[in-house]
C-alpha cells in the first residue's frame, strides 16, 4: 500500500504587521492554504495510480503531469511557510553577529548584502528573492525563484524568504510601489528566526 502524506495548514499569528495589512495576511494566508490542500490531493491521486504497484501506458501521462504539479504546489506550501516564519509584528531587532558575520564574508558588509537582496526583490516578474546559505562554506547568497520550483539552488538552506507574487501586497501597494512592500517586509523580518536557520557547523567538503 502507498503511504498518503497528508499535511495540514501552519497557523501564524501575525496581526499587526507593519506596511502589511491583515486584510492582505488573511488573503495570503488563505491562498496558502489552497497549495496545502493541492498538495494533499496531487498525493492522494499520484498513491491511487501506484497503488496496483505500477505505471501503465494509459495511466502514465496523468501520473507525469500530477507529478511535475505536485513540485509547484509543494514548493508553494513550504516557501510560503518559511516566508510566514520569518515575519513578526515589530521584528526581533538586529539580525545576528553570525548573519552579519556571513554576510560581510560574503558580499564584504552587511549593507552589499541588504542592497543585492532587496535588488532581487525588485526584479520585474513576480517570485521569491530567497538568501540561500551554502552549508559546505557558510557563505549566503540572494537568489530570485519563480513559480516556486525553478531557481532553488539544491543542498543549500533557505535562512530569509521573501514572497515578491503581487497577491503578497497588491492590497498595501501598486505594483509600481514594490519597494514600499520591501521597506515593510524588513520592518517585520523575525531575525531570531533567521538565526535558527542558520548552520551552525559547516560540512567539510569531502576529502
Amino acid at each position: 500500500m502507498v503511504e498518503r502524506n497528508t499535511y495540514k495548514p501552519q497557523q501564524f499569528n501575525l496581526s499587526g504587521l507593519k506596511g502589511i495589512s491583515d486584510k492582505t495576511l488573511e488573503m495570503h494566508f488563505k491562498l496558502y492554504e489552497g497549495y496545502v490542500k493541492g498538495v494533499n490531493e496531487l498525493n492522494e491521486k499520484i498513491a491511487d495510480i501506484l497503488s496496483d504497484g505500477k505505471v501503465d501506458k494509459e495511466e502514465f501521462p496523468a501520473y507525469s503531469e500530477l507529478t511535475r504539479r505536485l513540485g509547484f504546489e509543494y514548493n508553494g506550501m513550504v516557501l510560503h511557510e518559511y516566508y510566514f516564519q520569518n515575519l513578526r509584528a515589530g521584528g526581533a531587532g538586529a539580525p545576528s553577529s553570525a548573519f552579519v558575520n556571513a554576510a560581510q564574508a560574503s558580499f564584504g558588509s552587511y549593507d552589499t548584502w541588504m542592497l543585492d537582496f532587496a535588488g532581487v526583490g525588485k526584479m520585474r516578474g513576480v517570485g521569491w528573492a530567497i538568501c540561500y546559505q551554502d552549508p559546505n562554506t557558510g557563505t549566503i547568497s540572494n537568489h530570485w525563484i519563480t513559480l516556486h520550483e525553478i531557481g532553488n539552488v539544491t543542498g543549500f538552506v533557505p535562512i530569509l524568504v521573501m514572497d515578491v507574487w503581487e497577491h503578497a501586497f497588491i492590497l498595501d501597494y501598486a505594483p509600481a510601489d514594490r519597494p514600499k512592500y520591501i521597506d515593510a517586509f524588513f520592518s517585520n523580518v523575525d531575525w531570531d528566526a533567521v538565526q535558527g536557520r542558520i548552520v551552525k557547523e559547516v560540512i567539510a567538503p569531502a576529502a
